[in-house]
């Protein structure tokens, strides 16, 4: 019943709309395309209109089909690499918290080298080491984000996991013969999704924010167009400094609303896990016994702290 009350959420429902979006834009957007995005046919430094709806650059390409036709690349990598990642730490780190002894020392040790590289320079050494055609390869650009964005979750996991690996159920599988890994990804992974969807989410953040900067540089093949290489091209052509805020403003637009849905998601499922902010799951008659909104008010998270000794009809509500 609770995983029917979580879309009740303004902030989970206006994140769902935006990434549904976006999601859209990445499977029909290049159908959806007016023009070539690499085409020149038309004049150059159009202002917006009803033919180009975000104007041409300065070669005369139509921007707004670069956009739609950037989406698919600049999303198909941050979901490469979010799974991938995912992936990875989740099964690090629930094998470094349940296995404990010389296994928890070596992962660990492994996610605490990867935490301590930064990220950006060890990206940028291995896309240089990386032949041409598969720097236009959005799945390989996938793999290669997706080794430095699984440390902080499998941390995260690894904490989890040694907090249930002694509960009962745990100690009912193990007695009745149950194998490890049965355990770790039958028994104590579901336990986790929570955590698991938080760290997919803000990985897939990570991984949108790190393919553009590493296009925006000029680090990926510029013949694949994506919202980075539109950021490129923009400052290459000193879009910033003339004023044509129609070639670079539509990209980094399309970045933050994307990562304002990922966030507005996560926020969703926080309450929805943490039991001091789990009145927005309530049902409609405990909100008219509390005296709450119908709807809260979207940004604000309501918190109920029960007095002692009292019902929940009589919690007090404090609002962040």
């Amino acid at each position: 019943m609770r995983a029917l009350r979580l879309p009740r959420s303004p902030k989970v429902l206006l994140g769902l709309c935006i990434l549904a979006f976006f999601i859209v834009m990445t499977v029909i957007g290049p159908w959806l395309a007016p023009y070539n995005p690499s085409s020149t046919a038309f004049a150059a430094l159009l202002t917006p209109s009803s033919h180009h709806w975000l104007g041409t650059t300065s070669l005369g390409q139509d921007i707004f089909s670069q956009l739609l036709v950037g989406a698919r690349a600049t999303m198909v990598v941050a979901l490469v690499a979010g799974l991938v990642a995912t992936l990875l730490s989740m099964t690090i780190g629930i094998a470094a918290g349940y296995l404990g002894g010389a296994t928890d020392d070596g992962l660990s040790l492994l996610s605490n080298v990867f935490l301590a590289i930064p990220g950006l320079p060890l990206l940028i050494v291995i896309d240089s080491y990386l032949p041409v055609s598969s720097r236009s390869n959005e799945f390989v650009i996938g793999l290669i984000i997706s080794l430095t964005g699984w440390a902080w979750g499998a941390r995260v996991l690894r904490a989890q996991t040694m907090s249930l690996r002694n509960r009962d159920f745990v100690e009912a599988a193990r007695i009745i013969g149950e194998s490890r890994t049965r355990i770790m990804f039958s028994e104590i992974a579901p336990n986790l999704l929570p955590v698991l969807a938080s760290s997919l989410l803000f990985t897939v953040l990570y991984a949108i924010g790190a393919y553009v900067t590493l296009a925006y540089i000029g680090l990926t093949s510029t013949a694949v167009w994506n919202w980075g290489t539109m950021l490129y091209w923009a400052q290459a052509n000193n879009a910033p400094l003339s004023n044509e805020w129609y070639w670079f403003v539509p990209p980094g637009i399309c970045i933050a609303l994307v990562g304002t849905g990922l966030a507005l998601v996560n926020f969703g499922i926080d309450e929805f896990i943490n039991p001091r902010l789990r009145a927005g799951g309530i049902s409609a008659r405990q909100r008219r016994e509390l005296g709450l909104p119908r709807r809260p008010r979207l940004g604000l998270t309501p918190v109920l702290r029960p007095r002692p000794n009292r019902s929940l009809a009589s919690a007090k509500l404090v609002t962040k």
